[in-house]
């Protein structure tokens, strides 16, 4: 039978929400492929601890996934789909994603031996996965609170509280959140040897998307989640972005403060990166549903061709993602010897092109831009037809 209609005040769809889902995407593609090394400090990943504009890119997505959940449940609830139909797609879609992530991971080659398993589009696939269950068979607010302290707190525990087996206690044998004697990396090396993403010539050394850590970064995806529970309530829209202004400052001060004891760290996704990260998105969110949806930008007028771009990509986020991903390994295919060297598509216009740029930070710059620009025709192209990548 269907399910009981939801009790919460709906809202409609949000261009907000789209925008931002949009220019998390475009971002992440020009950051990973950010030039060389010769790009802007913001456009790297911290080493280790630490915190950049680029390691806010993927908790961005996640947290968006996690308000997607709810809007795109209930208007499916609302017509008339039932729980089971739900979780039933739910489970396809997760595995469609794994699938296409090791796809990205291992193309063109896919050598069995080192193929990598982890991934960017294998955790959203875990996060959605759990996140979607629990508030399909459990819409209530508090429980997801519950669970979001449980699994921050819970991972601070494990990775501060919990001896590494051979190695000792964290913070007292062994430096804490040391890069490679940590909780997170001796598991991911006891389940998948020989297959992580971070290597040595003698083993592999860790994966930034290591099993464990797929707890915290559910947390992101709660966040996400419980901040479009707000969105759906009965408030005004001023309240409602007051509202998450106020949640952004908090979950900020609480994430920097925390990470005093237990230090920002994106590949390990530590709790005080989650909470920080959030607390970014949010507050980038809350600005753009207060200029889209209460001031009305972006709807009408000029300002609408300033958020075209960003619906066409965030319509198409996995096509969008999934392109960028298998270009450069396209390019790969076809290499020529030019100068004694070897040299592919995307080196030559690299060096030729954005490199005849005088200062290296705007080379690099322009290349990520180029990148990303050039991502952007294959997905408007699906806009314009009509086509868009659901899995």
């Amino acid at each position: 039978m269907p399910a009981a209609p939801s009790t919460i005040a709906p809202l409609k769809r949000l261009l907000s929400l789209d925008a931002l889902r949009g220019l998390t995407i475009a971002f992440m593609i020009m950051v990973n492929n950010n030039g060389g090394r010769s790009a802007w400090g913001f456009m790297h990943h911290a080493a280790w601890n630490g915190l950049t504009a680029t390691d806010l890119v993927f908790p961005s997505f996640l947290f968006v996934v996690g308000m997607s959940i709810v809007f795109a449940f209930e208007a499916r609830l609302a017509k008339g789909a039932t729980r089971g139909q739900l979780a039933r797609h739910t489970m396809v879609r997760t595995a469609v994603l794994i699938l296409l992530g090791i796809v990205v991971n291992s193309f063109p080659y896919f050598h069995l031996d080192h193929m990598r398993f982890y991934g960017v589009l294998q955790r959203i696939a875990v996060c959605y996965l759990l996140v979607s269950l629990f508030y399909l068979f459990d819409r209530r607010v508090w429980t997801k609170v519950v669970a979001l302290v449980v699994a921050l707190v819970g991972y601070w525990v494990l990775m501060t509280c919990i001896p590494i087996p051979g190695v000792g206690l964290p913070g007292k044998d062994v430096v804490l959140l040391d890069p490679d004697q940590n909780l997170v990396s001796w598991l991911d090396r006891q389940i998948m040897p020989y297959h992580l993403y971070e290597k040595s010539p003698d083993y592999n050394l860790r994966d930034p998307e290591g099993l464990l850590s797929d707890l915290p970064a559910t947390g992101t995806a709660l966040l996400g989640l419980l901040t479009a529970l707000w969105l759906r309530s009965n408030r005004s829209l001023n309240r409602k972005a007051l509202g998450m202004a106020v949640a952004s400052a908090t979950w900020l001060a609480l994430g920097y403060t925390w990470a005093i004891w237990f230090p920002l760290n994106k590949k390990l996704w530590t709790s005080s990166f989650v909470l920080t990260a959030a607390g970014w998105s949010l507050a980038v969110f809350a600005l753009s549903f207060y200029l889209v949806e209460v001031k009305g930008w972006g709807k009408q007028g000029w300002t609408s061709k300033l958020t075209f771009p960003w619906l066409v990509f965030g319509s198409n986020a996995i096509a969008a993602y999934m392109i960028s991903e298998l270009i450069p390994g396209i390019a790969l295919m076809f290499i020529w010897t030019e100068n004694g060297k070897r040299q592919n598509a995307l080196n030559w216009v690299r060096v030729h092109i954005c490199g005849q740029i005088p200062d290296s930070g705007w080379a690099a710059f322009s290349y990520s831009f180029l990148f990303m620009a050039v991502c952007l025709v294959p997905v408007w192209i699906m806009y314009r037809k009509k086509i868009f990548l659901k899995v």
